[in-house]
């Protein structure tokens, strides 16, 4: 495993597994199968509603807690400096941990600055090692770093081959702050994994159209965490460390960027009145 050190010092795998979209009742038995072919690192949120699952996983695994590394992010609906703070414990609970290495805020709009403050505090108090953001633009980003007592370690985007976030990893580069890529493989939209281009460069290496997917986001600077309920894809999605794209190769693949989101666009009045609709649940 390849390693990314964060702008407080701590060292985060490269590729963990995601458990978004995976049912409650089916996650303690993904996570159990993600650590057993050698994951170490989960990501997960309040809003999955599966930070259960993810506990019981890495309770029963016999792990020890320093060698796991665990994400997970406050939900709007627990934005405020109070409020934030007592879901921070609840997913403690939850998680069967007494710390969490990562902890970010999952949407930004609402009291995100109450949010980062309690997050803020419970990183003093030693309940989360790293604090980030999740879906922030650049300019949302650049207001975090520049306004709060911590620059966010992280920010996870969607990124992908179709959007590969240019302008977002220069300035998060010029922030010193983590990219992390959700939906690396766009969820399959825009026949991801028969794309020609990817299936062509993947045949190069022998490896998978997902292989070839996570390597160029990798090697691009993110952070990946692929979402797949399969053990064997999780043994595949762990094996891209063993061959390295070619400057080429990463400039056709570069080609495919479309430059637009394919789930949310969070700086439309849309996006807006829809997260506010889930401060209403």
């Amino acid at each position: 495993m390849q390693y990314v050190t964060l702008n407080n010092g701590i060292k985060m795998p490269v590729l963990g597994y995601g458990v978004y979209q995976i049912p409650p009742e089916d996650t303690e038995r993904c996570v159990s199968d993600a650590l057993a072919v050698g994951y170490r690192s989960i990501d997960t949120a309040q809003a999955y509603r599966n930070e259960d699952g993810v506990g019981n996983a890495v309770s029963a695994s016999g792990i020890a807690r320093n060698e796991l590394f665990i994400t997970t992010k406050v939900w709007i609906s627990n934005y405020g400096y109070e409020n934030t703070l007592r879901s921070i414990d609840e997913s403690l609970s939850k998680l069967k941990t007494d710390y969490v290495d990562l902890f970010l805020i999952h949407q930004p709009f609402g009291d995100v600055y109450g949010a980062y403050k309690a997050l803020i505090q419970a990183h003093k108090d030693g309940k989360i090692r790293a604090v980030g953001v999740s879906n922030f633009l650049p300019d949302r980003l650049t207001d975090m770093a520049l306004f709060n007592e911590l620059v966010p370690a992280v920010n996870q985007i969607e990124a992908h081959a179709f959007w590969q976030r240019k302008w977002d990893l220069q300035v998060a580069q010029k922030l010193g702050v983590q990219p992390m890529s959700w939906a690396s493989f766009a969820e399959g939209r825009n026949d991801y994994f028969t794309n020609p281009v990817l299936t062509e460069i993947g045949n190069k290496y022998n490896k998978t159209v997902a292989q070839t997917a996570l390597r160029f986001l990798i090697q691009k600077g993110f952070v990946v965490i692929p979402k797949t309920v399969n053990k064997a894809r999780m043994q595949q999605n762990l094996n891209v460390f063993d061959f390295e794209l070619s400057a080429q190769d990463v400039a056709t693949i570069e080609s495919l960027d479309q430059n637009r989101p394919l789930f949310v666009a969070h700086n439309t009045v849309e996006a807006v009145e829809r997260f506010h609709g889930f401060t209403k649940r």
